[in-house]
């Protein structure tokens, strides 16, 4: 299974990408959770123990897991000239504009031996108490003297466990992403240098670049099968990187899609992606919030007969009728989130209640706690595998947010 294949949103899933959470967790502070995208500090050893169960669920229904932090180490260890390159473009994204501070960093960062080590630090975050300084770069420096040893020199990227994000698979291809948060913008390195230099996927064609202008995520990209894409319009997707995107698919020689269905919801942070409150389910069923339904929009997007160009036309039936379409199936279901009571819909969405993670046809992997949902989707017929969720939930990402398939069946 080199490379990418994915397809479907529902399709047996046979290998996906995840990040165990790590020490970058323990580097959230009160003070800076509202720039790090958090909205409470997590307990890492709990958090690693919900995240093993999930990966334990996937591994259980036949499905290969591998680790971010695995495939960019072993990227890493092809040689050192892309070591010292990783390295030198990392710093220089983190914001260290200092040459004394980029040196500093590049050989404490060299200093560890172990490829894998290496990464998890990248994603840990520096603190100036750990860089080895000569005596006199404190002593003239007002900064050093100003802030102190304790003052964090590179961020953490605690967001890393929802590898939906930085990247999406689409058919045999990547749209590699350039974030909405800066504090997440610089999560795209490791994709970019996975898919530029590791041998399973050095060779899949890129749909999108992350130094685009535009910012889109991959929490907004359903593959909902070959021909078609559907991509929210979110708080985190721009509709300029969706046209892009678009023409850089219909342009391919390899991509099979053909149309794109942009679906506008609102801009608000507990909608913030389209897979938060819309998921694919079964052949016939999706999970949604009912609160997306009168805002709304869906755009159809289409080649051109004038090359470069695409066809964009407002769809005006609903959801269901579309997706019914599209699928080639007699009707479609929409399974509200919390069985449409607007209380327990708004508690179970903030908990990521929509944000199922389908393995197979009516095969659902979600977060436990979202107890009324869960009893809805078997009352539907679902096969429901729960997994534990007090800390993970606690990043405001859900099952499918926190996997990237990079292979389904066809």
């Amino acid at each position: 299974m080199k490379g990418i294949h994915v397809t479907s949103e529902i399709k047996p899933l046979k290998k996906v990408l995840l990040h165990r959470p790590g020490r970058e967790l323990l580097n959230l502070t009160p003070n800076t959770l509202e720039e790090l995208l958090f909205d409470d500090i997590p307990y890492l050893k709990v958090a690693e123990e919900e995240h093993d169960a999930f990966s334990q669920v996937l591994r259980d229904h036949g499905v290969e897991v591998v680790y971010l932090e695995d495939l960019m180490a072993q990227v890493l260890d092809l040689g050192a000239d892309i070591r010292e390159y990783f390295l030198r473009q990392f710093i220089a994204e983190a914001g260290i504009r200092a040459t004394k501070y980029h040196d500093i960093i590049y050989d404490f960062l060299n200093s560890i031996q172990s490829s894998k080590e290496l990464v998890l630090k990248t994603m840990e975050g520096v603190y100036l108490n750990e860089l080895k300084r000569e005596p006199h770069h404190i002593a003239n420096s007002l900064v050093d003297l100003v802030r102190g040893d304790y003052r964090i020199v590179v961020n953490p990227m605690p967001n890393l466990y929802f590898t939906r994000d930085p990247f999406e698979s689409i058919g045999t291809g990547v749209g590699i992403n350039r974030m909405f948060s800066p504090t997440r913008c610089r999560e795209t390195i490791y994709a970019d240098y996975i898919f530029k230099y590791h041998p399973d996927y050095r060779d899949v064609e890129h749909y999108y670049d992350r130094m685009n202008p535009f910012r889109i995520e991959g929490g907004d990209v359903l593959n909902l099968n070959s021909n078609t894409l559907a991509i929210g319009i979110s708080q985190r997707t721009e509709p300029d990187a969706i046209e892009r995107m678009a023409k850089n698919i219909f342009k391919s020689k390899t991509a099979t899609i053909r149309t794109i269905l942009a679906i506008r919801i609102p801009e608000t942070r507990a909608f913030m992606h389209l897979d938060t409150v819309l998921t694919q389910i079964d052949v016939d069923k999706f999970m949604v919030h009912p609160g997306i339904f009168g805002p709304m929009e869906v755009f159809m997007i289409t080649p051109s007969e004038r090359a470069g160009e695409v066809r964009i036309s407002r769809r005006n039936e609903t959801l269901d009728h579309i997706f019914a379409e599209v699928l080639g199936v007699e009707k479609v279901t929409l399974i509200k989130c919390g069985g449409g009571d607007r209380i327990t819909a708004e508690r179970e969405q903030w908990n990521d209640g929509s944000n199922t993670l389908c393995i197979a046809p009516g095969v659902v992997v979600v977060y436990e706690r979202n107890n009324v949902t869960n009893a809805i989707l078997r009352d539907n017929g679902l096969t429901v595998l729960e997994i534990p969720s007090s800390e993970l939930s606690r990043g405001r990402g859900g099952p499918r947010c926190m996997s990237m398939p990079l292979w389904r069946e066809d």
